[in-house]
């Protein structure tokens, strides 16, 4: 299991403002290209996205499903990518202090491939994956948000 945490420095709603965005999927998901709306109303519970997820010259198409949601601390998904199996994906924030926020990302196999061969090497590459994610997600939340909650301008 893959538990990462990063501290953003936007409120709690900000961060989710991001989260809540199905058009920005693909700009913090790392191995993620070109999201496109699913069912349902993103991040409704039930709603989902599909993507391809691109690994090197090989590619598959992906499919997430939301499973839980708590605005705006909670949003927890499954990812589905064929041959690869499904992952859970938890995903809190936090308040830190009056105006910053701690994400933490918790993902860990349900089935399939990546469910059986599930190990100490996995680990690893998730956690790396996770620390260039929350990076790209703090990255966008600070860029298109104001310290003090308004719209940065494009």
């Amino acid at each position: 299991m893959a538990v990462r945490h990063q501290l953003v420095e936007r409120s709690p709603e900000q961060v989710w403002t991001v989260l809540a965005d199905r058009d920005r999927y693909s700009d913090w998901v790392v191995g993620v290209a070109a999201s496109e709306p699913g069912r349902g109303s993103w991040p409704e519970l039930g709603s989902d996205l599909t993507y391809r997820v691109v690994l090197g010259r090989w590619s598959v198409r992906g499919r997430t499903v939301v499973r839980r949601r708590e605005p705006p601390h909670i949003l927890e998904m499954e990812a589905d990518s064929g041959p690869l199996g499904t992952a859970r994906i938890a995903i809190e924030v936090r308040p830190w202090g009056e105006r910053d926020s701690i994400v933490t990302l918790d993902e860990h196999p349900l089935r399939g491939t990546v469910g059986s061969l599930h190990n100490a090497v996995l680990d690893a590459f998730m956690q790396a994956r996770h620390r260039t994610m929350l990076n790209r997600l703090a990255d966008v939340v600070e860029r298109s948000t104001s310290r003090l909650g308004e719209h940065a301008s494009p």
